[in-house]
């Protein structure tokens, strides 16, 4: 795996085990001491999935840029480093 994909992941996959199981036993005593854990646990859990569906589907995306054909013959033009030898593609 690349660095530019692994340093996210272990970066926010600590972040959100920080927050669901380290950050719950330093709820102060109280009456709501077991509610505010769960809510803790439960938010790390929703919003750890929710990135990482989010950043799953970038890495290779369903549905990709939709171009005419007169588009992708300019960029093929281009790229091919054509622009100073031939006349650019008429649309």
């Amino acid at each position: 795996m690349a660095t530019a994909t692994v340093v996210p992941i272990v970066v926010v996959t600590l972040f959100w085990f920080l927050v669901g199981v380290v950050a719950p036993f330093f709820v102060p005593k109280g009456q709501n001491k077991g509610i505010v854990q769960l809510m803790l646990a439960l938010t790390a859990v929703c919003c750890y999935t929710f990135w990482a569906c989010a950043f799953i589907m970038q890495l290779n995306p369903l549905i990709g840029p939709t171009l005419s054909n007169s588009t992708l013959l300019a960029i093929q033009w281009n790229w091919e480093g054509n622009y100073a030898n031939t006349v650019p593609p008429t649309y």
